[in-house]
C-alpha cells in the first residue's frame, strides 16, 4: 500500500484551463485577497482582545512569518506551475496521503473563510442600508440562533451566489472586475490613514503592550487569517501567462503592499481610539464616528463593503481550483474537474464551493473561523515551506524560476514562526482541526486512495 506515491513535475502542462493572468493580475488578486477582512474586521477584535496598540507587532509578525512562506511558495509556483497551490506542491515534495491531508486542510480554510467573509459582508450591507432606514426582518439577517430569532442570513447567501455568477463567466472577467474593486479599496484605506492620522493622539498608545508579549504573538496568531490571500493567488497557477516569472512577482508584491497597509492602519486606527474601545465589527468606520467625521465613515463602510467583497471572489476562486486538482488526480468525484468549453472554467467545481460556502454562511454562526482559518493556514505554509528544503535536497536538478534564499534558513524561520503562533490558538481550534482532519482521512481510504490517478496508472 503505497500512501507516498509522488506525481512528476510537469513544466508543461496539457491543461484545459486559459493562460491569460499576468503580473499585475496576480498583484490585484493577492491585494484583493489579503486587503479586506484583515482591515476592516479583524484590526478591531484584535487590538481590544489580544495586543492594544502593539497590534503593529502583530502585524509585523504575522507578516514576517508569511514573508518566509511566501518566500517558498514563490519557488514551488516557479517549479510546478499547476493549480492546487500547497496541495500540488505537497504531492510532489512529500507523497499522495500528505497532500490529501493539505488539500482537506485548504478545503477547511477556503470554505470557511469564504463563509466568515460573506457574512462579515452582510453586517457591513446591513450596517449601511441601515443609515438610510432600511432594515431587514430580522429572520434573514444572520445566522440560525432561535434565541435571536434569526433562521438565515440571507444577504450572505446572495453575495456568494452573485461571486459565483461572476466566477463561472471566466478568470480573465473576473480579475478585471476585481482589479476595479481593489483600486477603490486601497483609496478607500487611504483615505483612513491621511484623515485619522491627525487625530492621533499619542497618549493612546499608552500602554503599548497592555496584553504583554504573549498578548502580541497571541494577535499575531489571529491576525495570519488576513493574510492568507497569497495562498489563493499560486491557485491560479495554470491561468498564467510565464508562471515561473509572475508568480512570484505577484505573491511578493502583494504581501509587500499588503504588510505597509496594515501596519500604518493599525498605528492610525490605535490613535485615534483607546484600544479597549474597538471590539466592533467595523473598527474603521467605528474610528471615523468616534472623531466625528461622519461623512467618512459612510465612505468606509462602502469601501469595506467593496473591499470584503474582493476577498470573496478570490477566496472563493482558490476554493473552486484546489476542487479542480484533487479532482484531476482521481482523490474527489471526476465531475468536479469538467471544464465549461467556452469560458474554460470548472463550472461543477464553481457552483458545488457556492452551495457549500452558503449553506456555512447563511446558517452556522462562525463564532470560531479567524481561529479555525488561522491554524489550518499556519499548517499549510510550514508544510510547504519545509518541501522546499526536502527538494533542495532529494530533487536538485529541477528547473527553478525562482530560488527561495538562505536554504535551509528561510524555510526553517518559517516553519518555526508558524509552528509557534500555531501553539498559541486555542484548545477548541486544535480539536476542531484534528477531527476534521481524521474526517479527511476517512475519505482518503474509502475512496480517494482507490480512486487515485496514481493508483490506475500503477494498475495499468
Amino acid at each position: 500500500m503505497d500512501l507516498f506515491r509522488k506525481k512528476i513535475i510537469r513544466h508543461e502542462t496539457n491543461s484545459s484551463l486559459k493562460r491569460v493572468l499576468g503580473a499585475g493580475d496576480l498583484t490585484m488578486l493577492g491585494v484583493g485577497a489579503i486587503i479586506g477582512t484583515g482591515v476592516f474586521v479583524l484590526t478591531g477584535v484584535a487590538a481590544a482582545k489580544y495586543a492594544g496598540p502593539a497590534l503593529i507587532l502583530s502585524f509585523i509578525i504575522a507578516g514576517l512569518a508569511c514573508a518566509f512562506a511566501a518566500l517558498c511558495y514563490s519557488e514551488f509556483a516557479s517549479m510546478i506551475p499547476e493549480s492546487g497551490s500547497a496541495y500540488t506542491y505537497s504531492y510532489v515534495a512529500f507523497g499522495e496521503v500528505i497532500a490529501w491531508i493539505l488539500g482537506w486542510d485548504l478545503v477547511l480554510e477556503y470554505g470557511l473563510a469564504s463563509s466568515a467573509v460573506a457574512s462579515g459582508w452582510s453586517g457591513y450591507f446591513q450596517g449601511l442600508l441601515s443609515g438610510f432606514g432600511i432594515h431587514f426582518p430580522t429572520a434573514i439577517t444572520s445566522a440560525f440562533d432561535p434565541e435571536n430569532g434569526t433562521i438565515i442570513d440571507l444577504p450572505a447567501v446572495v453575495i456568494i451566489f452573485l461571486v459565483t455568477m461572476l466566477l463561472a463567466k471566466g478568470v480573465k472577467e473576473s480579475a478585471r472586475f476585481n482589479a476595479a474593486m481593489v483600486v477603490v479599496k486601497v483609496a478607500v484605506v487611504l483615505l483612513f490613514i491621511i484623515i485619522g492620522v491627525w487625530y492621533a493622539e499619542p497618549a493612546n498608545w499608552t500602554p503599548f503592550m497592555p496584553f504583554g508579549t504573549s498578548g502580541v504573538v497571541a494577535g499575531a496568531a489571529v491576525v495570519v487569517f488576513a493574510y492568507f490571500g497569497f495562498d489563493a493567488v499560486s491557485t491560479a497557477a495554470e491561468e498564467v501567462k510565464n508562471p515561473q516569472r509572475n508568480l512570484p512577482l505577484g505573491i511578493l508584491s502583494a504581501l509587500a503592499i499588503c504588510t505597509v497597509l496594515y501596519i500604518a492602519v493599525s498605528l492610525v486606527l490605535t490613535g485615534i481610539v483607546p484600544y479597549e474601545l474597538l471590539n466592533v465589527k467595523d473598527p474603521v468606520a467605528y474610528a471615523l464616528t468616534y472623531i466625528n467625521q461622519d461623512w467618512a465613515a459612510g465612505l468606509i463602510s462602502l469601501g469595506a463593503i467593496v473591499g470584503i467583497t474582493t476577498v470573496l471572489i478570490v477566496m472563493m476562486f482558490g476554493q473552486t481550483r484546489l476542487f479542480y486538482a484533487m479532482s484531476r488526480d482521481g482523490l474527489l468525484p471526476g465531475f468536479l474537474s469538467s471544464i465549461q468549453p467556452i469560458s474554460k472554467v470548472p463550472v461543477a467545481s464553481t457552483w458545488v464551493t457556492a452551495a457549500l460556502v452558503a449553506f456555512f454562511a447563511g446558517f452556522v454562526p462562525l463564532d470560531k473561523l479567524a481561529e479555525l482559518t488561522s491554524i489550518g493556514t499556519l499548517f499549510a505554509f510550514s508544510t510547504v515551506s519545509l518541501g522546499v528544503a526536502v527538494l533542495r535536497k532529494t530533487q536538485p536538478d529541477i528547473r527553478r524560476g525562482f530560488k527561495t534564499p538562505w536554504v535551509p534558513l528561510v524555510p526553517a524561520l518559517a516553519v518555526i514562526f508558524c509552528v509557534y503562533l500555531m501553539l498559541q490558538l486555542s484548545s477548541f481550534t486544535w480539536i476542531g482541526f484534528v477531527v476534521w482532519l481524521l474526517l479527511g482521512l476517512v475519505i482518503y481510504f474509502t475512496y480517494g486512495y482507490r480512486n487515485s490517478r496514481l493508483n490506475q496508472q500503477e494498475k495499468a
